[in-house]
């Protein structure tokens, strides 16, 4: 929850010239690539003790599935969680449990109890912890930084994530080959230590809890609503959907490229994973540049290109040489895409609200990871490794395609901080937060001339207010008097409707300064609050409502 301001960990003044010259940055970042390291590790040994295990190519590929498909069915409860509560809490039980299973899963392989089934179970369970820790780390980030430096800093979490990839799988190749899968599931299980060392020292400096906190499945019901409400969100969750589909290729075969296309064992697949890492740091270290330069459309469609020709080029090869550089062009669009998907989505979401948005990209991206995953398996299974890659391939190209219809916004201009113009009104009659259900009025006085121009403005007010939580939103106009137009929208309670006017925008102050300048009476608008009552509810001559006349707290530029 961030009903608050967001969290500030850096002095006021001109922005860092990195990120990691942010202390608290600098060392969850550090810890959270040790992490990475150990998991990757994991990853190598997982996918090879499938192999050993079973060889079928679907079985090899639902190793990927089974890490991936957690995040796109709990992703949302998990922002849910980290919106509401202490985001350090969230990422230290996190790790803890991922800590508890890799233990787990380290010690059924060491007295050779697994099963190819049970080592899904165990990669699903660790994929759990992923998507729980997640959205809490992700949305962290934005208030560790200042907004200026944001994308780097996302470019460094790819870039420390890659940097991992391009050493662990090799190191994890290494350790399987030498010890056994065993050994490479212990390694993952210490690497969590550090970053629960380091979350447990942190400190951070958190804003007073303004509100309560909303119950998890009306903050989920919030977050839901807030992306279906926001074009830019809904844009980038399909980009991000589509993309992932046809990247997922790669990654949940290379076990197999290593196998029927190189014909090499778990050295040549941790080779395989190395190069694919090199690319994605390179990558990484060009997203900040190319931000600069490109806009956020062009990134990703040359991340496209980048994978789809690296795609084809591992699936006609068969030298290792080139099959390494293919996979690194591949690696570097990987990581071009998705940093950049991930910074579009933070850089478009309030502070209340980030941590869901980035749980439902994650949904949409590693839900069209776990799907391809599935489906190039299947082909895999039934055509070959390299007819599966060709057809990835041309699934990637064809999502670059989908750009020109629908193309990714540019956000680095919006300002999504809190407006904070409005203070909670005082009322004849006694409320509390849960009172309800609550109805508001507002009247405007529009001239004819004025009407068409009204209507466009009041079609954009309907998309914020349904954003921000109001519910059965109407406009009236008056029979009897034409200038009368009223403003018409529920909400649950009173506690909903001051949440609902907190979340109010300095992006989403034009529309109340055009509808300001559109009101042509000679006060401000008329605003009534009234809470619903069916008949007979109360003892007769109550109040049931108390219309007021608008003061500079009713303005509509300062919210209603």
């Amino acid at each position: 929850m961030a009903d608050a301001p967001p969290e500030t960990l850096t002095a006021p003044g001109p922005p860092p010239p990195s990120p990691l010259s942010i202390p608290v940055f600098r060392a969850v970042w550090l810890a959270s690539m040790v992490s990475n390291f150990g998991g990757l590790i994991q990853s190598v040994g997982a996918s090879w003790m499938m192999v050993s295990l079973s060889g079928s190519p679907q079985m090899v590929a639902l190793v990927q599935a089974s890490t991936t498909l957690p995040i796109m069915l709990l992703s949302l409860w998990a922002g849910a969680v980290a919106d509401n509560l202490d985001r350090r809490s969230v990422m230290l039980s996190a790790q803890a449990f991922m800590l508890t299973v890799s233990a787990g899963l380290a010690l059924c392989a060491w007295a050779g109890l697994l099963s190819p089934w049970l080592l899904l179970v165990f990669t699903f369970l660790i994929g759990c912890g992923t998507a729980f820790n997640g959205p809490a780390w992700q949305a962290s980030v934005g208030d560790m930084v200042p907004r200026p430096v944001l994308p780097g800093a996302v470019a460094f979490n790819s870039m420390g994530f890659n940097i991992a990839r391009s050493v662990g799988p090799a190191v994890g190749g290494l350790i399987v080959a030498a010890a056994g899968a065993a050994a490479a599931f212990f390694a993952n299980a210490l690497s969590y230590a550090g970053l629960i060392v380091v979350l447990a020292r942190w400190r951070p400096n958190l804003p007073p809890r303004l509100l309560p906190r909303e119950r998890l499945g009306v903050a989920v019901a919030a977050g839901l609503r807030y992306v279906a409400m926001s074009p830019n969100l809904r844009v980038v969750m399909l980009r991000a959907a589509l993309f992932g589909i046809a990247a997922s290729a790669i990654p949940a075969l290379m076990p197999l490229v290593a196998r029927d296309l190189m014909g090499g064992g778990p050295l040549v697949y941790g080779m395989l994973l190395g190069g694919f890492g090199i690319g994605a740091v390179g990558g990484a270290l060009a997203t900040v540049r190319l931000r600069r330069h490109l806009t956020t459309e062009r990134i990703v469609r040359i991340a496209s290109l980048a994978l789809a020709v690296g795609a084809l080029a591992t699936g006609a090869s068969r030298w290792m040489p080139l099959t390494v550089v293919a996979l690194m062009l591949a690696g570097a669009g990987w990581v071009l895409a998705l940093s950049t998907f991930n910074v579009t989505v933070q850089m478009a979401s309030p502070r209340w609200v980030v941590a869901r948005g980035l749980a439902l990209y994650q949904m949409a991206a590693f839900g069209g990871m776990a799907a391809g995953s599935w489906v190039f398996g299947l082909i895999a299974e039934s055509e070959g490794v390299a007819v599966a890659l060709f057809a990835a391939a041309i699934a990637q190209a064809g999502s670059a395609l989908v750009g020109f219809r629908l193309p990714l916004p540019q956000v680095e201009d919006l300002n999504l901080d809190p407006l904070s113009r409005w203070t909670e009104p005082e009322t004849a009659v006694p409320v509390e937060p849960r009172t309800g259900p609550v109805v508001i009025t507002i009247e405007y006085r529009i001239a004819p001339g004025d009407v068409m121009a009204f209507l466009k403005v009041m079609a954009e007010r309907r998309r914020i207010r349904r954003r921000d939580g109001a519910r059965h939103w109407t406009l009236l106009r008056d029979l009897a008097d034409p200038m009368l137009w009223i403003e018409r929208y529920h909400v649950p309670t009173w506690l909903d409707y001051v949440r609902h006017n907190q979340r109010r925008t300095h992006a989403d102050a034009d529309n109340s300064a055009q509808l300001a300048a559109l009101h042509a009476g000679p006060k401000l608008p008329v605003v009534h609050r009234m809470i619903e009552r069916q008949t007979g509810s109360l003892p007769t001559g109550r109040a049931q409502a108390a219309p007021e006349i608008s003061d500079p707290m009713t303005d509509p530029t300062r919210c209603t």
